[in-house]
């Protein structure tokens, strides 16, 4: 045996065979450099030094120590002369970072380590920076990844654009922010075909007075209701010494066969905690390879009734402009197959590969089933135009001619999944309709059976991925799964259909954990692990455990205090 590091090479150096892939990634991993010491810097760039530190140094600070750091400087005449104005724009860029809640942050933290909410606020504290007046800005759900009492200080950025003397228009979902509004333009009645209405606008207590949806659950006429009874279960999974990043050598127990939530502040360890320990953690014990995990002492406790586990994240079903929800459920093989049946398509010999954009035959050919053709511009963005031949309906002219119920396959793929559901449903067609069911029940009710991935955000596509498990519905082998945010992007009535959705999995046997910040799913939790109490050097203790009434009673928890009001 020539040892562990020829032995690793000849391994790579026959890396065409899949078995060699898998025995590589089982025991490959990324270490610190042992050159920097993770510093990312040559070693010379560490003897220039101010105020005694040096630019290492400082990027390693959280933002708090580092305004900390600058607002103390001392320097001598001729330094603070030169320095004068490159000082007051740090500073300034420091305290927009710290105004919008980041002060936890160090300025070297890897942007891919970034939540959404993160990147987001990032973006805001550089709008910030700029003193623009007379702007306008539009912000997408800038709540995203913030416990409220980091919105209260969002809030407090939003409205001092306004009072520079810009216009602040926020797609938002949030009730305090709703509040904090001007004025409030809500749409609906509902999504989809039932939605595209202006329902009701003016300030707050005019939306109240409205009979919107919004309005309804604003005023409690509707309203998410608090479990009558908590779950048990003997089943759990316990961390112990979990102590990666900002955690401080903490010991979690994580029950099973529940509706389990992890909350805390941003910035409280929360990520770092199941991202980095407990998934890959479990996903090694259960498979024997995944991932290395974060530094913990041991993963022990009864976890016997779960022999799968799986991480529903926000990243996208499918990049690819074919892709799309129906293909990821598995449903449109199903319906390929309806029209492959149909009288037309036996007379012209069309088999259900006619009706897929992914292989030729029925496909257009100029687009090659994309229904759009790119022209490829040379030095500024590609340009994509409908397809002259399909006009963007992606299949040949004769295999439209094909028809079920009065409608060709270009129609069905335009259908809302309720119109589709609607439409199988009347149709006899039971197998399709109870494929999309799962679709309706977490709420994507809306979206086109054609609707390209590309064009879905996070949160929808975290639905799509709930969809295909509901699917599945009571099989073997029970998992455990777990949600990082699954309410971005939601509203009331659709955290209803999600808290349905999840109830539907836990009485199939399987287990939920949840990484939250949205109240109205955290009441409804059996079990809340809350981290804390801060950000940062400030968190990743274990402030809290047990269900919504016993947080409530912790003094140190920041969830607590505003998760009073809703169990009351």
């Amino acid at each position: 045996f020539e040892g562990l590091n020829s032995f690793f090479a000849e391994l790579e150096s026959k890396a065409y065979k899949i078995q060699n892939r898998v025995m590589l990634s089982r025991y490959r991993g990324k270490t610190k450099c042992k050159t920097c010491n993770g510093k990312r810097l040559r070693v010379e760039a560490n003897y220039v030094k101010v105020g005694n530190a040096t630019i290492t140094d400082l990027v390693e600070m959280p933002i708090n120590k580092l305004a900390g750091f600058f607002n103390q400087l001392e320097l001598n005449d001729y330094d603070t002369q030169i320095a004068n104005r490159l000082l007051k724009e740090i500073n300034n860029r420091l305290s927009f970072l710290a105004n919008v809640g980041l002060d936890y942050l160090t300025l070297n933290r890897k942007s891919n380590t970034l939540s959404g909410g993160e990147s987001q606020r990032i973006n805001l504290a550089t709008s910030l920076g700029s003193s623009l007046v007379g702007s306008m800005y539009i912000l997408d759900e800038p709540s995203i990844g913030l416990h409220p009492k980091d919105t209260e200080r969002l809030i407090l950025v939003l409205k001092s654009l306004r009072d520079l003397g810009n216009t602040v228009i926020v797609v938002e979902h949030d009730e305090d922010i709703m509040k904090a509004a001007d004025n409030i333009i809500d749409i609906g009645p509902e999504a989809g075909t039932f939605g595209g209405h202006v329902v009701a606008t003016g300030n707050y207590d005019a939306i109240l007075a409205s009979d919107s949806l919004t309005a309804q659950y604003l005023n409690e006429k509707l309203k998410i209701e608090v479990p009558k009874k908590r779950r048990t279960s003997k089943y759990f999974v316990d961390i112990k010494g979990a102590r990666e990043n900002n955690l401080k050598n903490i010991d979690v127990r994580f029950p099973l066969g529940m509706l389990t939530v992890v909350t805390g502040v941003s910035g409280s360890g929360k990520s770092t905690l199941i991202k980095k320990i407990l998934y890959p953690a479990l996903q090694k014990k259960l498979t024997d390879f995944g991932d290395k995990p974060g530094q913990f002492t041991a993963l022990d406790g009864n976890f016997s009734n779960i022999k799968q586990i799986e991480f529903v994240d926000q990243n996208p079903i499918g990049r690819s402009s074919r892709s799309n929800p129906v293909t990821y459920i598995k449903a449109y093989d199903d319906i390929r197959a309806l029209f492959s049946k149909q009288k037309l398509s036996t007379i012209r010999n069309y088999q259900a590969k006619h009706f897929s954009f992914n292989v030729d035959g029925g496909r257009c050919e100029t687009c090659k089933g994309e229904g759009e053709v790119t022209i490829e511009m040379q030095f500024m963005a590609d340009v994509h135009l409908e397809c002259e031949t399909c006009k963007g309906k992606r299949f040949k002219k004769e295999v439209l001619e094909v028809t079920y119920a009065g409608k060709n396959i270009d129609d069905i793929l335009n259908l809302t999944i309720d119109d589709a559901v609607t439409f199988f449903e009347a149709n006899k067609q039971t197998k399709i309709k109870n494929k999309l069911q799962p679709l309706q029940d977490v709420g994507l009710g809306y979206v086109a059976l054609g609707q390209s991935s590309s064009t879905l955000s996070g949160g929808e596509a975290q639905r799509i991925k709930l969809a295909t498990f509901l699917g599945k519905g009571n099989n073997k082998d029970k998992a455990l799964f777990i949600f990082d945010e699954p309410t971005t992007g939601l509203h009331f009535h659709d955290i209803q259909k999600l808290l349905k959705s999840f109830n539907a999995l836990i009485e199939n046997g399987h287990s939920i954990i949840v990484v939250e910040h949205n109240l109205e799913l955290i009441k409804c939790a059996d079990y809340i692990i809350d981290l804390g109490p801060t950000g940062g050097e400030n968190g990743g203790n274990l402030v809290a455990s047990g269900t919504p009434e016993d947080i409530i009673k912790a003094k140190a928890s920041e969830t607590g205090k505003y998760l009073k009001d809703k169990l009351q």
